[in-house]
């Protein structure tokens, strides 16, 4: 599992998988979306702009991120 650092309340699914490099623009997204499995603490995500917070695990193909305070 990785520990990421977000600033603010959260970050939004597209600008995350964007911080990582998974995508080039939000107009990727749900494309991404369609061709990987992304869980956000154990559940399915749909959503483009699914809000991340502090102490969520987002799941990527089973690669595990925990997101931390900055």
């Amino acid at each position: 599992m990785k520990d990421i650092p977000i600033y603010g309340d959260y970050i939004q699914l597209d600008q995350f998988l964007k911080k990582l490099d998974y995508i080039s623009s939000g107009g990727e997204t749900g494309a991404f979306l369609e061709g990987h499995t992304i869980t956000l603490n154990g559940n399915k995500v749909h959503e483009k702009r699914k809000k991340i917070r502090k102490d969520d695990i987002l799941s990527i193909d089973g690669v595990e991120f925990h997101m931390t305070g900055a």
